[in-house]
C-alpha cells in the first residue's frame, strides 16, 4: 500500500500539491504532521534532493519527529533534508556567512543569563538606579524590538515606544539597546533572538549571500505557521517572495490556534498569507476532520471559536460518536474546586478505568496549581507538573518560606544561606563561608555568631539589618496569626518589591506565585474547622509551616510513570488526554483581566480556551469557583463568558455529583448575578433551599453573604456557614477569645455536629 493512500481525500490534495504557494489550515487533531511529513517524501520521490529542501518548526522535539516519519518512508536520505527549528537553522547559516556582517564564524551564543548579565553591566557604567531599571523588563523590550524588526535606531526614532519608555520611567532603554548591540559584536557573540535578527541583516545587506540560499531551497515548508513573528516572516518572505521566485512554499497552521502574542508571535501572519500569495495561484487546503475528540466536544470548541471576528473559517467535525457530554462543575471556593477535581478524577479511574497518565488538569495561570496540588496530594493522586515546577518548589515560593522558616527558627541554617542575600544586600558567598567556618570552630550555629557581629563596614552593617527583619518576623509569628505574619514579613523583606520590579510576562507570573502563596496561609487562618480548642495553635506561622512541610515532603509519588498531569494551556499545546480538566473558568482569570481591555486581548483568550478544550479525547470537565482568594480578599467572581458561548445541548449536568456542594448548572445567556431566593426565616438573602429530597448543602451566593460578629452568637441560634448551609448552635464552650461553638449542620455530610472556633468563624446569623 502506498503511503498516499493512508491518507484523507483533502490530506492527499495538500500532499501531492508540491509546486507553488499553499496553505494548509489545520484543525486539532487533523493530522497536520503526517501531511508534511508525506509532502516532504513525497517532493523527494519526485526527484528532489533532500538538501533542496527546507522544513522550519518551532521545537527540536518535532523536528525529530517530522525526520523519523520521514525516513519511515524514503529511507537514510531523509537526513539530508534541512529540517529543525527556525534558530537551529539559521544558527547553521549564520556560522558559514558571518564574516559578512563582521563576525566571526565561531561566534558564541549567548543564553538569557549571559544577556542579563552585560544588561546589567550597562546599566551601571551609565549609572542608572537598578531598582528602576529592571533587567528582565529591559531584556524583554530589547527582544520584542528585534522580533518586530525594530532597530535601535529605529527604537530611537519611535516616539510611541519611546513615550512607553517613559511612562515606566525607564527613559534610556533605548540607549542600553544600542550599548547592548555594540557590546555583544565587540564580544563577538549572539543572543537568541540574534539568530534571526542578524540573519535577516546578513540577507538584507549581502544579496548575492540570499541569492545563494534562494537557489539552494526550492522548498519551504513552515510548520506551525501561526506563531511566527514579524522577524520570521520577513525572513520567509525574503526565500520565496521575489520576481521570478516559483514560491515553491508550503505553511501548514490554525489561526484558532494562536496564542503565543506574548512572545511576539502575530495570527495577522496566518490571515495575510493567502491575501500575500494570491497573485501566484495559492492553494488553500481546509483539514477539518479531528481523529482525536468525540462529537461534543468538536462542536462546543466550533461554537465558542465562531465568536472571535479575526478568523479563517472551517468547520470541524469528528467520526468517532457523540461521546459524552462536557462536565460542568461549579464550586463556591477555589478550595472546593479542588477537592471537587480530586473527587471526578477518582470517579473517572473507577468507572472509566482511566490510568493517571490519561488525565490532564489545565489552568490560566501557574499559581493556581497551588490548591490542585494539595488536593491531590490528600487524595493519593500522584502527579506530575509539566512546563514549570511544582508550586512549593518555585524559587519566589521557597524564597518567602525560606524567611518564614527563619521567623519560626532563626538556627534553620539552609533557609539562612537562601535568603540573607535576597534580595541582594552585599552578604556574598566569601562572607557566608567565614561565618559558617567561625560558627564550626566556636561550636555555635549561624545564626548565633550573627548576632555577636559588630556593624563597621558595610557588609556588617547589612548583616545587621538583616538580623533585625529576621528579629521582628519572630516577634511577628509569635503574636499574629499566620496570615499577618506572612504578610508583614513579605514587605519587610522586600520579597514583595523585588519581584513588583519585573514586569515581563515571567515576572509577573513570580509575583502571582507569591500572592497565591499569600492567599493560601490566608485560607489556611480562615478555615474554621478544627475539633478541640487545643488546636487553636492551627493559626499559628509555625503550624502553617508544619502543615506544608508535611505536603512537600511527601515521596515523589510520579516515579512509577503513572501520574495525572498538570499544566497550563500554553503548555498544553499540541498535547491530547483521554480526560481533560479546564479549572478556573471566571471572569478575569480565564479570559484573563489582562487581555480583556482590547477585542484582539479577548480573541487570545478565547483561542487558547479552544486549544484547552480540544486537547480532550472523551471526557472534557470544565470548573469556575463563585469565590477565591485574591492578594488577600476574597474575590466574587462570574462564570466565564466561554462557558455560556458552549450550547446547552453539549453540556451535562452535574448534580449527581454527591460530595461538596450541589453544583447544578444552567446556562443562562448573560453574565449576571442571580438574584438570591429569601430564607425560610425572611433575613438573610444569601440562603437559596435545597428541594426537601436532597442532602447537599444549600447554595449560598458568597456576594450576598455577611459575617455577624461572633460574640452575638448564642446558643440556639440559626447560622449560616458558605460551605455547611443552614445550622443550629446547640452548645458554646470555651473561654472570652476561645470560644467554640457546636453547630449541627443538617444539610453537611447528610448530616452532622461540627465544632468551630468563633474567633475564625465566618457565621451569618439566620434567626
Amino acid at each position: 500500500m502506498s503511503y498516499l493512500d493512508e491518507l484523507n481525500p483533502v490530506q492527499r490534495q495538500a500532499v501531492e500539491n508540491t509546486d507553488g504557494p499553499v496553505l494548509v489550515v489545520a484543525g486539532p487533531g487533523s493530522g497536520k504532521t503526517r501531511v508534511l511529513t508525506y509532502r516532504i517524501a513525497h517532493i523527494m520521490e519526485k526527484g528532489v534532493a533532500p538538501w533542496e529542501i527546507l522544513s522550519l518548526t518551532f521545537t527540536n522535539k518535532a523536528a525529530r519527529e517530522m525526520q523519523e516519519r520521514i525516513s519511515k518512508v524514503v529511507g537514510d536520505k531523509a537526513r539530508n533534508v534541512w529540517s529543525g527549528t527556525f534558530h537551529s537553522i539559521f544558527a547553521r547559516i549564520l556560522r558559514v556567512e558571518a564574516d559578512k556582517i563582521g563576525y566571526s564564524p565561531n561566534f558564541t551564543i549567548y543564553d538569557t543569563e549571559d544577556t542579563k548579565s552585560v544588561i546589567g553591566a550597562i546599566i551601571k557604567e551609565m549609572n542608572l538606579d537598578k531598582t528602576v531599571y529592571n533587567v528582565n523588563t529591559i531584556r524583554s523590550r530589547i527582544s520584542s524590538a528585534k522580533s518586530s524588526l525594530i532597530t535601535p535606531r529605529l527604537y530611537a526614532e519611535n516616539e510611541a515606544m519611546k513615550m512607553q519608555d517613559r511612562q515606566a520611567k525607564m527613559p534610556f532603554i533605548s540607549d542600553i539597546y544600542l550599548k547592548y548591540g555594540e557590546r555583544c559584536k565587540r564580544a563577538g557573540a549572539m543572543d537568541f533572538d540574534d539568530l534571526l535578527y542578524r540573519l535577516y541583516e546578513l540577507w538584507q545587506k549581502n544579496p548575492e549571500v540570499l541569492d545563494k540560499y534562494r537557489k539552494r531551497f526550492r522548498y519551504l515548508l513552515v510548520d506551525e505557521f501561526q506563531d511566527t513573528n514579524t522577524l520570521q516572516y520577513g525572513i520567509i518572505r525574503k526565500l520565496v517572495h521575489f520576481e521570478g521566485s516559483p514560491r515553491n512554499i508550503c505553511v501548514v497552521g490554525d489561526d484558532a490556534q494562536s496564542i503565543y502574542a506574548f512572545r511576539g508571535a502575530t495570527i495577522q501572519n496566518i490571515l495575510d498569507f493567502e491575501k500575500d500569495f494570491s497573485p501566484f495561484g495559492i492553494k488553500v487546503f481546509k483539514l477539518e476532520e479531528n481523529y482525536r475528540s468525540t462529537e461534543h466536544i468538536v462542536q462546543a470548541a466550533n461554537e465558542v471559536i465562531r465568536f472571535n471576528k479575526k478568523q479563517i473559517q472551517k468547520k470541524i467535525w469528528s467520526s468517532k460518536g457523540t461521546g459524552q457530554k462536557i462536565k460542568v462543575i461549579k464550586t463556591m471556593t477555589d478550595a472546593e474546586e479542588g477537592k471537587r477535581v480530586a473527587d471526578t478524577i477518582s470517579e473517572q479511574r473507577n468507572r472509566f478505568h482511566l490510568r493517571n497518565t490519561d488525565i490532564a488538569v489545565l489552568y490560566r495561570t501557574n499559581a493556581q496549581s497551588r490548591v490542585l496540588e494539595e488536593y491531590l496530594r490528600r487524595y493519593n493522586i500522584p502527579y506530575k507538573i509539566f512546563g514549570g515546577l511544582s508550586f512549593y518548589q518555585r524559587k519566589e515560593v521557597k524564597d518567602l518560606i525560606g524567611y518564614l522558616r527563619l521567623a519560626v527558627n532563626p538556627k534553620d541554617e539552609e533557609a539562612l544561606r537562601r535568603v540573607i542575600n535576597f534580595p541582594k544586600r552585599g552578604i556574598g558567598d566569601s562572607t557566608l563561608d567565614k561565618i559558617s567556618e567561625l560558627a564550626g570552630q566556636q561550636n555555635l550555629t549561624m545564626w548565633e555568631v550573627l548576632l555577636h557581629i559588630d556593624a563597621g563596614t558595610r557588609t556588617q552593617k547589612s548583616i545587621h539589618e538583616f538580623v533585625k527583619i529576621v528579629q521582628d518576623s519572630g516577634q511577628k509569628a509569635e503574636s499574629l496569626n499566620a496570615h499577618e505574619a506572612a504578610m508583614y514579613i513579605a514587605k519587610q523583606s522586600k520579597l514583595i518589591e523585588e519581584y513588583n520590579q519585573d514586569k515581563t510576562v515571567e515576572g509577573l507570573g513570580r509575583l502571582e506565585n507569591l500572592n497565591a502563596l499569600l492567599d493560601g496561609i490566608k485560607s489556611f487562618v480562615e478555615d474554621d474547622e478544627f475539633e478541640t480548642a487545643s488546636e487553636q495553635q492551627n493559626k499559628s506561622l509555625a503550624s502553617y509551616l508544619q502543615n506544608i512541610a508535611l505536603l512537600t515532603d511527601q515521596d515523589d509519588e510520579s516515579k512509577n510513570g503513572d501520574y495525572v498531569t498538570l499544566m497550563s494551556v500554553h503548555s498544553a499545546k499540541g498535547l491530547e488526554f483521554k480526560s481533560v480538566f479546564v479549572v478556573g473558568l471566571e471572569e478575569k482569570l480565564f479570559p484573563s483581566f489582562m487581555s480583556m481591555d482590547t477585542p484582539d486581548g479577548l480573541d487570545e483568550e478565547r483561542r487558547l480556551f479552544y486549544v484547552a478544550i480540544t486537547r480532550a479525547e472523551q471526557y472534557l470537565t470544565l470548573t469556575f469557583s463563585m469565590s477565591r482568594y485574591k492578594f488577600g480578599q476574597m474575590q466574587y467572581n462570574e462564570m466565564s463568558r466561554f462557558i455560556e458561548e458552549i450550547p446547552r445541548d453539549h453540556l451535562e449536568s452535574t448534580s449527581a455529583l454527591r460530595s461538596g456542594f450541589s453544583a447544578d448548572f444552567e446556562p443562562t445567556p448573560s453574565r449576571t448575578t442571580t438574584t438570591a431566593v429569601p430564607s425560610k426565616s425572611g433575613v438573610s438573602g444569601a440562603f437559596k433551599p435545597r428541594p426537601a429530597s436532597s442532602n447537599a448543602a444549600p447554595r449560598i451566593d458568597p456576594a450576598l453573604f455577611k459575617a455577624s460578629p461572633s460574640d452575638q452568637i448564642k446558643v440556639g441560634n440559626t447560622v449560616l456557614h458558605l460551605k455547611f448551609g443552614e445550622g443550629k448552635v446547640l452548645n458554646i464552650d470555651g473561654g472570652k477569645d476561645n470560644r467554640i461553638a457546636t453547630i449541627f449542620f443538617e444539610a453537611a455530610d447528610d448530616g452532622q455536629e461540627k465544632r468551630i472556633m468563633l474567633k475564625f468563624a465566618k457565621l451569618q446569623i439566620v434567626e
